[in-house]
């Protein structure tokens, strides 16, 4: 099977992009308190959550078949990671829906807290930083350079959100999210534009093929 490289990464940047406007939207909508929010804006939030899951999943089913010619299990590992964030996602919009019928319920906001924490946090810091980031700098796809931003700021994440969990801290650290966003930032917009780079030796070892200009 080839694969366009310069096209499948453009289709990668445009994913994770509405990953940023999507999750950012939904936490404009949702505000610090969902409790005393309209709802009206708890539907658009939930919306842009819907189509955050969307495009989760997306970026998933993109890279599969790049990341699988390397290392098929981490590649699988990717996706399932991609699942379970979007399945923490998906009870906090639950969670949020119910809002809009039982406004004076902490424990659904609550719910939405910690799957915010479970799922955007210390599965993403797992699966798109410490993962993908991995696998991205194996391949060579993306300057290894930045996958390894990726590859060391998502443990970050991850443990920040584990010492919130244990009680250590609070609230998760605003510092201890900066690397993942770079990454996925750098990501998103380095595919975009330029397309994925062709491995060294990859015509020897899988069919994939750059796109010519």
């Amino acid at each position: 099977m080839n694969i366009d490289l310069q096209a499948r990464g453009r289709l990668v940047g445009i994913l994770f992009a509405l990953t940023f406007i999507t999750g950012i939207a939904a936490v404009v909508f949702y505000t610090d308190d969902p409790q005393a929010v309209s709802d009206a804006r708890l539907g658009l939030g939930a919306v842009c959550e819907l189509l955050l899951i969307a495009a989760n999943l997306g970026t998933a089913v993109a890279l599969f078949p790049l990341l699988r010619q390397r290392h098929e299990a981490l590649a699988l590992g990717y996706v399932a990671g991609r699942v379970v964030e979007c399945t923490f996602i998906a009870v906090g919009l639950l969670s949020v829906l119910a809002l809009t019928d039982v406004r004076d319920s902490d424990v659904l906001v609550a719910v939405k807290d910690w799957t915010f924490l479970l799922g955007p946090n210390f599965v993403v810091g797992l699966s798109n930083g410490l993962l993908l980031g991995y696998l991205l700098y194996r391949t060579g796809l993306v300057p290894r350079g930045m996958a390894m931003v990726g590859m060391y700021g998502g443990p970050v994440l991850t443990l920040a959100a584990v010492a919130v969990m244990v009680g250590a801290v609070d609230e998760l650290p605003k510092l201890a999210a900066a690397p993942e966003i770079v990454w996925e930032g750098f990501l998103a917009t380095y595919v975009a534009v330029k397309g994925f780079k062709a491995p060294a030796g990859a015509r020897d070892r899988a069919p994939l093929v750059a796109a010519t200009a």
